[in-house]
């Protein structure tokens, strides 16, 4: 099953998909230097772009956390990041109203891990016709999200993408099953790896949440080496300075390094045969000694 945004195909034979940007829009330059070095970056190495940044971050651990510029404006911004750069966008929704809106504007309306099973709110961003990237909750098992995509699916809108980005293990900490990647792509459904959110220590910093960027490039390798169809990571030219995530995002000026990684590992687990093996209970029975 492949995926359309806009003029871009995701799937198990098309190029690896990037979605990539700061974690919140906190001013026009930020978008503007992010979304010019990422779009080169494209041209030059050859991957699918999606360019993403949260108009609300309206999961934030503390009241007083910044949440970005809000629907309207947010919008407003990221259509001329679209239109300057001619690269599709992404943010994430929150309620069900935003949808329409966010339609207008969005190449993709992303579902956040906290509210993937909202049926109102999936279904709105369904009804847009736009592709929908659903993460994948920290509570959620592989196999069960696939109820969630069904919601868009019934919408008779085939463009949906389910994110790994890891499940609760213990109190502030998260683990990646990467038996996720084949069992949802195995129902026909593309696979993208969130590499930044995966590591955060959700709230275990002091009223923000924690993370541990450093280790990043190994988990997006791993999970480029598993199979999936599209890597999703937060860039920051600052992120020691981000107003939201700084712990898990990483530097601008070395994402390229780590994308040049990811591609060549994909292209070689394209070039290579698929194994297969045996689920339990049907390997043929070895023969018995005479």
């Amino acid at each position: 099953m492949s995926v359309s945004i806009g003029n871009i195909e995701v799937g198990s034979d098309k190029p690896l998909l990037i979605i990539a940007g700061p974690c919140v829009i906190e001013s026009w330059d930020l978008l503007s230097q992010t979304a010019g070095a990422l779009k080169e970056m494209s041209q030059e190495l050859g991957f699918s772009l999606v360019f993403k940044a949260s108009f609300d971050k309206a999961n934030r651990t503390s009241y007083d956390s910044f949440r970005g510029p809000g629907l309207q404006f947010g919008l407003e911004m990221l259509g001329e990041i679209k239109r300057k750069f001619a690269v599709p966008v992404l943010s994430d929704v929150h309620e069900a109203s935003q949808c329409p809106a966010a339609g207008d504007v969005l190449d993709v309306l992303q579902i956040p891990a906290f509210l993937c099973r909202q049926t109102d709110l999936v279904v709105a961003a369904a009804s847009t016709m736009k592709a929908v990237n659903i993460k994948k909750g920290q509570f959620v098992a592989p196999l069960d999200i696939l109820h969630s995509v069904r919601k868009v699916t019934e919408q008779g809108n085939l463009n949906v993408l389910v994110t790994e980005r890891g499940s609760s293990f213990g109190y502030n900490n998260l683990v990646v099953d990467y038996r996720s990647i084949p069992m949802i792509q195995e129902r026909g459904v593309p696979l993208v790896f969130d590499a930044t959110h995966c590591l955060q220590l959700p709230s275990a910093a002091g009223g923000v949440s924690g993370g541990l960027r450093q280790y990043i490039p190994q988990l997006a390798r791993a999970a480029v080496a598993a199979g999936c169809q599209g890597v999703f990571m937060e860039v920051h030219p600052n992120p020691d300075e981000a107003l939201s995530d700084g712990a898990t995002q990483i530097p601008l000026n070395q994402v390229r390094e780590l994308i040049v990684q990811l591609l060549a590992i994909h292209k070689l687990v394209q070039s290579l045969p698929e194994i297969r093996l045996p689920e339990k209970g049907q390997c043929a029975q070895p023969a018995l000694a005479q």
